[in-house]
């Protein structure tokens, strides 16, 4: 019997103390899983509720939502106060009027800003047989300032606003005083150049949606089709993450354009909100190469007599030989040999400058437009 009293107590002393102990364990995954619980429900709440704070900023700033009916087209725009001279902001292709919010303030001080979303963007309508070509859009776009401006304005666009910039001044120059072309793709978006630029990927997307159809949200589809886009510039694995709070902001916002505050890239936060409302036709007559159709960029530019500047950002070349920009550095060079009075600014910079570095945009178009002398 001596022998067992202790056998019995090495048994059952452990035993006890593991009860113990899992019952410890238990009690703080529970707590660590309701605090997860509840911080991801925090999270969640603060995303939903988010609101841009240049949304207010423009509003404070003097703008306001309007359309136009210009011929077969319901043109939304955003327009400023009249504090000088008329300066019209056509956005780059994927993105809408709200990608120049964070220079829209500053430029309401010295011109009076017209924000256009041009056909296949924005909440811009048109028949659903519209040809999407730069003849096209173009010519609509005209009669937009035509009808709305009513005077000769500065024009500034980045990358396909760019080249309708370059279109309006070509071939309506009596509407423009002066342009400023943001990293435009000149000839590089020309087919079949195109096809060795690393937007082609992107261009194949807006195809695909189209010939495939997409169930009238190119958002979700587009998330689903571009992953590695999303890999690159948020995070590994964030198009699903991404997909989740899409429709977890829709739900608690409806109607509301997306706005997810944790994506840490301006341009890719702000290219959600215009792939809601991007008509793909747009994109596929890029990768089909009838986007350019009866508009040679080469041709376009020497027609040109307004005072021109060229802003260039930054480009390179993938290991596949794809050009990862808008323009490389004899395409910036082409250009400016074309232009009849041109002004070439290189500037270090991702595509969108205007997002990239707003204050140096603000700047670089004020020197151009007013200190400049351009527009007297």
């Amino acid at each position: 019997m001596p022998d067992a009293a202790p056998s019995d107590r090495r048994v059952t002393l452990p035993r006890s103390r593991g009860n113990k102990a899992w019952i410890i364990t238990g009690a703080v995954v529970a707590v660590v899983a309701v605090a997860g619980v509840s911080a991801f429900g925090i999270f969640r709440h603060s995303v939903n509720t988010y609101i841009d704070p240049w949304a207010k900023k423009v509003a404070d700033a003097g703008y306001t939502m309007k359309t136009a009916q210009v011929g077969e087209v319901n043109f939304s725009y955003v327009e400023g106060p009249d504090n000088g001279t008329p300066l019209v902001l056509l956005h780059a292709q994927l993105m809408d009027w709200f990608d120049y919010s964070r220079v829209m303030p500053e430029l309401a001080n010295n011109y009076h800003v017209f924000v256009v979303d041009y056909q296949g963007h924005g909440e811009t309508t048109y028949p659903a047989d519209y040809v999407m070509t730069a003849n096209n859009i173009g010519s609509d776009l005209g009669d937009f300032m035509e009808q709305v401006v009513r005077q000769p304005a500065f024009v500034s666009g980045n990358s396909s606003g760019g080249l309708l910039t370059t279109w309006l001044a070509a071939n309506r120059p009596e509407l423009v005083k002066a342009i400023a072309l943001e990293d435009p793709p000149l000839f590089s978006s020309e087919y079949p150049r195109i096809t060795h630029t690393v937007g082609i990927k992107a261009f194949k997307s807006s195809w695909a949606a189209a010939q495939n159809g997409f169930d009238d949200d190119f958002l979700m589809y587009w998330l689903n089709y571009n992953t590695a886009f999303f890999d690159k510039y948020v995070f590994t694995g964030s198009s699903t993450v991404i997909k989740y709070f899409v429709s977890s902001f829709r739900n608690a916002n409806p109607g509301t354009p997306v706005e997810l505050k944790f994506i840490p890239n301006n341009t890719v936060r702000l290219m959600m909100r215009g792939l809601e409302e991007y008509d793909p036709r747009f994109g596929e007559a890029f990768y089909d190469g009838t986007w350019n159709e009866g508009f040679d960029h080469a041709e376009a530019l020497q027609k040109i007599t307004a005072p021109t500047l060229l802003i260039h950002a930054n480009f390179s070349t993938t290991d596949e030989g794809l050009l990862n920009g808008a323009m490389d550095q004899a395409d910036a060079d082409t250009a400016m040999s074309l232009l009849q009075n041109g002004t070439y600014k290189r500037v270090d910079s991702e595509h969108v400058v205007h997002l990239e570095d707003p204050d140096e945009f603000v700047t670089i178009i004020n020197d151009f437009f007013l200190n400049g002398g351009v527009g007297k």
